[in-house]
């Protein structure tokens, strides 16, 4: 059986911020440009500097009542579920209940989780069982545990979140043991370097698992981190794309820039966006791609060039 999907298209955008000023202005500007949502991402340690995911989007939750706030994703295996819990919880009223919690395990960087101290053969087992902990946690009653990797004693955590039990759980990821994951699991899909065709393929996956679980849902999300990059040309597109992609990543990422990333004219860019919203997304998140100087004129050319040429779909 199909999962139920949101009927309404979304747009977000992956960001970081330093500082108030900062945080201020990409709350406005993202307001102004008509987005939907900002998102951050989550590195211990990586190849390019990284900004905690979740003291940025409290810091961004100050200068916004209306966006949607998320991470994408937080590399949950890396921390105790316990104090996350917490966080989240105090993180959810702070930005007034608008927060979605996207979750993965990772593991492109093996050394961030050595310093970690979490073995990375474990990370999806750990995911696994911290989900549903962290769902007890938000309920408000007393929780005892007695998994494998986080024992607890009877805790009873309050306050709770202010989304009745707790911020929607996105899962990453793409194998199959993500995918049977999250099918178990997760509220959502928020996925990363898929193809259309494999994103599609990724929510039949999702489906079956939910369908052995036997669970009942009423609205499943989908979201996927799109790297964007908006040219005179394709060609001078993916040079910038390869570019920084590179360097951010540490490695060659001009085939993947190619196979992945929207890139070209408006017209290329949202022929690509139609083609992930016919596969099943419904929450776009846009990460601009090339000079950091020119984000934001990606994301104004994105809002103001990209989005009216799919009008009309879901």
């Amino acid at each position: 059986m199909p999962l139920p999907l949101s009927p309404a298209l979304r747009f977000g955008c992956m960001t970081s911020v330093g500082d108030p000023d900062a945080a201020r202005a990409t709350a406005e500007r993202a307001e102004a440009w008509g987005y939907d949502s900002l998102w951050t991402g989550d590195h211990v340690a990586f190849a390019v500097p990284i900004l905690d995911p979740l003291l940025q989007l409290a810091q961004l939750g100050a200068f916004t009542r209306k966006l949607q706030l998320g991470t994408a994703v937080y590399l949950l295996p890396l921390r105790h579920p316990v104090p996350v819990a917490k966080q989240i919880a105090t993180l959810d009223r702070l930005v007034g209940g608008r927060l979605v919690f996207g979750v993965g395990v990772g593991g492109e960087f093996p050394a961030e989780y050595e310093a970690c101290g979490v073995p990375l053969g474990e990370r999806g087992a750990r995911l696994a069982e911290a989900i549903p902990l962290l769902r007890q946690l938000w309920s408000g009653e007393s929780v005892a545990h007695a998994g494998r990797f986080y024992p607890i004693p009877p805790t009873r955590m309050l306050p709770t979140p202010l989304q009745r039990g707790g911020p929607p759980i996105w899962g990453g990821g793409r194998s199959a043991a993500a995918l049977a994951r999250l099918g178990r699991l997760a509220d959502g899909w928020i996925s990363y370097v898929v193809t259309p065709e494999r994103y599609a393929d990724g929510l039949g996956e999702i489906s079956r698992a939910a369908e052995r679980a036997e669970r009942e849902l009423t609205c499943f999300g989908t979201g996927h981190l799109l790297f964007v990059r908006i040219d005179d040309s394709y060609e001078k597109a993916w040079d910038a794309a390869t570019d920084h992609l590179s360097r951010r990543y540490a490695s060659d990422f001009r085939a993947a820039a190619r196979k992945y990333a929207a890139l070209g004219r408006p017209a290329d860019v949202a022929e690509r966006v139609a083609a992930f919203v016919n596969a099943g997304v419904r929450h776009v998140v846009i990460d601009p791609v090339g000079p950091f100087a020119e984000r934001d004129l990606q994301l104004e050319r994105f809002a103001r060039e990209v989005r009216p040429l799919l009008r009309g779909a879901p």
